[in-house]
């Protein structure tokens, strides 16, 4: 009709999308940043930066490692995430999605695999725990993480207080000279609660009373059973954890790609705009 005129929305970035990814990563950043630097201070203070070779000595985990892989995943993510909102750049957000991605369907593989093999599984967490007990001196970040498990779950070596036999200052034979031979750590030890001191020698020569009598002294269930007692009482909270983290991931995802789209949308249009006003002239 005469005299009204129609109006077309041009396209543009959303805002709300946008900064709200920027936030969302911005945090990841900074708190892989921070992960990061106390992985590598710790190997600074272990003396490891100044000699690479001995990340491949230790026997075992060097948890340290757990900071340094997460604190740099998560700060490449947070990068990309963060400077690609911010800047528009659709190059940064399709790599942070593919990178959120390519994540998402590994954890997915693994608790996939996880559920299908689960003797496998189990027998490689013997095995894994077993070749951490035998590096158990060797590094203090790992003593402290074995005597965390044990004293978390109430459990002493992979099976058993036996598997402490992997050990060169616990096992049972007569060349050990170990003030330590035929005991545990102390972790495994049945706490007193009217005890106000730790008694770190509570473990000594534990090994060589019967099985019954050990039972008064230390724990004798083995970790890899204690943990899956564990998973078992905690299936709820635990899958709960997991489905958060998964769908925090797919958010993650959708929202950088519909940003993608909006920048695309926008540069059709300065595209388009362009095209008119050259064919005008």
């Amino acid at each position: 009709m005469p005299g009204k005129h129609q109006h077309f929305q041009e396209p543009e970035v959303g805002c709300c999308g946008k900064y709200f990814l920027f936030g969302f990563n911005i945090v990841f950043w900074v708190l892989g940043g921070l992960f990061l630097a106390i992985g590598l201070w710790a190997w600074s203070e272990k003396g490891v930066l100044s000699n690479i070779s001995a990340l491949t000595d230790l026997g075992g985990l060097d948890p340290v490692w757990l900071f340094v892989v997460v604190g740099g995943v998560m700060s490449v993510l947070g990068f990309a995430g963060c400077i690609g909102a911010l800047r528009e750049n659709t190059f940064l957000l399709k790599f942070f999605s593919v990178f959120l991605g390519l994540i998402f369907f590994l954890e997915l593989a693994t608790g996939i695999l996880a559920f299908v093999f689960k003797d496998w599984i189990r027998d490689q967490l013997n095995l894994f725990i077993n070749n951490n007990v035998k590096a158990y001196r060797d590094d203090i970040d790992l003593q402290n993480l074995i005597d965390f498990a044990q004293e978390y779950w109430s459990c002493c070596g992979a099976r058993g207080p036996n598997d402490w036999n992997l050990n060169i200052y616990f096992n049972c034979t007569d060349l050990n000279p170990s003030r330590e031979r035929c005991g545990v750590p102390f972790s495994c030890c049945v706490r007193d609660p009217a005890e106000d001191v730790l008694n770190t020698q509570c473990g000594y020569d534990v090994r060589l009373k019967l099985e019954l009598e050990q039972q008064g002294f230390i724990h004798t269930k083995g970790c890899v059973g204690q943990f899956e007692k564990w998973l078992q009482d905690n299936l709820i909270v635990v899958a709960g954890v997991f489905v958060g983290i998964a769908l925090l991931q797919i958010f993650g995802i959708c929202l950088a790609q519909n940003l993608v789209s909006d920048i695309k949308a926008v540069k059709a249009n300065w595209i388009k705009h362009d095209d008119g006003y050259k064919l005008l002239k």
